[in-house]
This record gives C-alpha cells, structure tokens and sequence, in this order.
C-alpha cells in the first residue's frame, strides 16, 4: 500500500512539473491554426499532421518549462516559498541535471515529429521549429534570458501564439494567407497576457532578483492596465474582421469567454500578494484557452453549417 501511495506522489510530482494548466497555450492555437484552415481554405484536414502538430507542441511547451525550472533554480531565484512553481527541485529534491536530461529528451521527441511534419509538407519548416527551439531553451536559459527582459510577453506571443497557429495552418494548406495571419494576432496577444500575468505576479520577487520584465519596467498598476488593454484588444480584434465581414459572425460566440478576463483584472486590482493573485494567473490562462477555442467553433460551425 505504501508503495502505491509513492508511486502515486512520484507521478504528481513529474506531472506537475511539466506545469500542465500552460500546456493550453500549445494546445489552443494547434487546434485553431486547424480549424482556419479547414473553415476559411476549405482544405480536408490531415489528422495525422494534426495530432504531430500538437504533440511536438506540447512537448516543446513542457520542456520549456522545465528549462524554466531548472534556470531559475541554478540563479537562485526558486526557493520552497517560491509561488506558482513546479517546486520539483525545491521541495521535491530531484536533482537539476535529471530535469534537464527530462527537458532535452522531450526535444529529441519533438524533433523527430518534426522531422515527419517537414518529411510531409516543406523541409522550410525544419528553420521554423529550429528557431521555435531555440526560444523556448533562450526564455529562461542562455546568459541573456528572454524572460528576465522586456520583450518576454512579445516573443511568447510571437512564438507560442500566432507563430503556432500559422505552423499549423501551413502544415494543412502549404501557405500562409492574410486571412491567417489576422485570425492569430488574438492568439498571440492572449499568449503575451499570460506572461504579463505572471510577471505582474512575481514584480516583487524578480525586482529582487535583478529581472527587468515589462511588468517591473512600467510599474504594477500600468502592467494591469496593459493586461486590460490585451484583453479589449483581444475581442475588439475580433468586432473589427466581423464588422468588415471577414469571418463569420458565429465568431463572436468568443464573448462567452469574458467573464475569465473581468474576473482576472478584478483579482489583480484587488490583491496584491503573490498566493492572493494566483487565482488570476487561472483566469488569464482560461481566457486564452476559451477564447482560442469559441473562435475555432465559431469558425467550424460556419463551415459545417453554412
């Protein structure tokens, strides 16, 4: 029975340092880079490219974080009071160098399902997911990290946002159209806010220790500010390729999303301490996730049903 339980803890551990309430972030723009294609180009969807697609995404997001646990470790910027952490070093004792071992072999993976996506479509997408791979090590590892700078939210969104949904667009249609490039501008905004969340989150602790992201370079009432005007832009954006009847009006079932945001600037504006502020980090990440996800539907419903 002992044994059951501690490989039961084991497994919590491991699980929870691949930090899986992110995982959306690689998740969502897969699934609607997919359903652009097959709603706007009316292209027949390749599963198998999907499901690569999403896999190597998801393993790609995974080993980030872990590189993200690991640096913050080796910098001395994670301790067992640390907030919103995987914690596995810290309070768990894995050695460093296993969840590093870890991260690279979840590369390796995705690297080989590249391959086959590349094999597939265009081997032009071998210099894509090279530099996507690259990001994600240089966010938090590199002696200049991405994610100590100003430029964190831009570049994750960039990257994890619109940069995945037109992968995932192009692995389905062979090309990249306006079309797609407009429909993923939300997505990358929306990726940007969960990074501007988290930092908002942490101001004080990386103040501390020495980090200049966006949130501690504007100061915490400005970077909430932001986040709302991420948030505005998000479903305006959305209003505007409507209004001028770009794409179906089904995508703004997208509003049924707004409670998560509304409720996450709220948190913000009223809380201050790390633990307290979590819970927006929560909603932040969740307007991501419904967002992405109504906005595929939105889509797919019209291409199903008109």
């Amino acid at each position: 029975m002992t044994k059951v339980i501690e490989a039961d803890r084991g497994f919590k551990v491991w699980w929870h340092l691949t930090r899986p309430h992110t995982l959306t972030a690689s998740f969502v723009p897969v699934f609607l880079g997919t359903a652009i294609a097959l709603a706007i180009d009316k292209e027949t969807i390749n599963f198998v490219l999907f499901f690569a697609m999403l896999i190597a995404s998801m393993l790609i997001q995974a080993a980030t974080n872990m590189f993200n646990e690991y640096y913050d470790y080796k910098l001395g910027l994670d301790n067992e009071h640390s907030v919103g952490i995987g914690g596995t070093i810290v309070r768990h004792g894995v050695q460093p160098k296993t969840i590093m071992i870890i991260a690279l072999s979840f590369y390796a993976i995705a690297a080989l399902i590249g391959i086959y996506i590349c094999a597939s479509t265009s081997w032009w997408l071998a210099a894509v997911g090279l530099v996507c791979m690259l990001i994600g090590f240089l966010y938090t590892g590199g002696p200049y990290p991405i994610a100590y700078t100003p430029f964190g939210e831009l570049i994750s969104g960039a990257v994890m946002g619109m940069g995945i949904v037109l992968i995932a667009f192009y692995i389905q249609t062979r090309t990249v159209t306006l079309d797609a490039v407009l429909l993923s501008v939300p997505s990358m905004i929306l990726v940007g806010a969960i990074m501007l969340s988290n930092n908002i989150r942490d101001i004080v602790g990386d103040a501390e220790g020495g980090r200049k992201t966006l949130a501690i370079l504007v100061g915490r009432d400005r970077a909430i500010t932001m986040l709302s005007g991420f948030f505005i832009i998000s479903y305006l954006w959305i209003i505007a390729l409507v209004a001028v009847d770009d794409i179906t009006a089904w995508a703004l079932i997208i509003f049924l999303s707004i409670p998560k945001p509304l409720r996450a600037i709220q948190i913000f504006r009223d809380k201050k301490e790390a633990k307290e502020v979590m819970p927006a980090m929560k909603y932040t990440a969740q307007t991501n996730t419904f967002f992405g996800f109504l906005l595929a539907l939105g889509l797919l419903f019209n291409y199903f049903f008109y």
